[in-house]
């Protein structure tokens, strides 16, 4: 991250509230007992998908939550624009900011990255002796990754969705994506041949907020994670 960035992280005012980012989607539902349990109520429509506001107010007038897709909570808050958010481990692995501390697993949002093929094709051919392997993914260095700890080169085709409709059509042998109960994959004539990592969603914090808003980023990490113990207690 370049200090121009890191510069205007600092330079955001202290006396404004602090940002949480929260995911769109599944685990958007999935964060509000946590959120409860944290003593954070959002204002009326933060969980509504169809609503065309993207910021709201809390109970704490210190703190706003703002909606953005679960790929994008990192990047809010790698660069300052939130303070503090809940993502995936998946979105952490793929992006590695360093500028995010990532203090909490949440134990919310539990799935995995897995690779999955075409069911006529999965193991027919041990991938041990690849060489080379196309693959479609929206996690490029992930898979780049994987493929390249086995000595096998992946030529990656960045998609964003659809991506089980890549090796019926040819663009791509497997697929490295996210799994929660593979019925999707089933439907698409895809199993799963291998988990690359299993996913939870994590508290991310800013690390510059942390130094420069110490007091009030300590109470609220606190906060979420007596929440979590209480709800792993329950």
């Amino acid at each position: 991250m370049t200090a121009e960035f890191k510069a205007a992280d600092l330079a955001k005012d202290q006396d404004a509230p602090i940002i949480l980012a929260l995911p769109k989607g599944r685990i958007l539902k999935e964060c509000a007992p946590l959120l409860a349990r944290a003593g954070i109520v959002p204002g009326p429509g933060y969980d509504d998908e169809d609503s065309r506001h993207l910021r709201f107010p809390t109970n704490d007038p210190g703190l706003d939550v703002v909606r953005v897709r679960s790929f994008d909570v990192a990047t809010f808050v790698a660069f300052g624009a939130a303070e503090i958010g809940i993502c995936g481990s998946d979105v952490l692995a793929e992006f590695d900011y360093d500028e995010i501390y990532a203090p909490l697993d949440l134990g919310i949002g539990a799935c995995r990255v897995s690779v999955a093929e075409p069911v006529a094709t999965a193991g027919t051919d041990d991938p041990r002796g690849w060489s080379r392997v196309r693959v479609a993914s929206k996690y490029p260095n992930i898979a780049r990754r994987h493929y390249a700890a086995r000595g096998i080169q992946a030529e990656v085709v960045h998609l964003n969705g659809a991506m089980e409709l890549a090796p019926q059509l040819g663009l791509s042998r497997v697929i490295v994506d996210l799994v929660a109960t593979g019925s999707t994959l089933k439907a698409n004539g895809l199993v799963e041949t291998e988990v690359i990592a299993q996913v939870t969603s994590r508290l991310i914090v800013n690390r510059s907020a942390l130094k420069t808003r110490p007091e009030a980023m300590g109470n609220l990490i606190a906060r979420f994670r007596a929440a979590q113990a209480a709800m792993a207690a329950a």
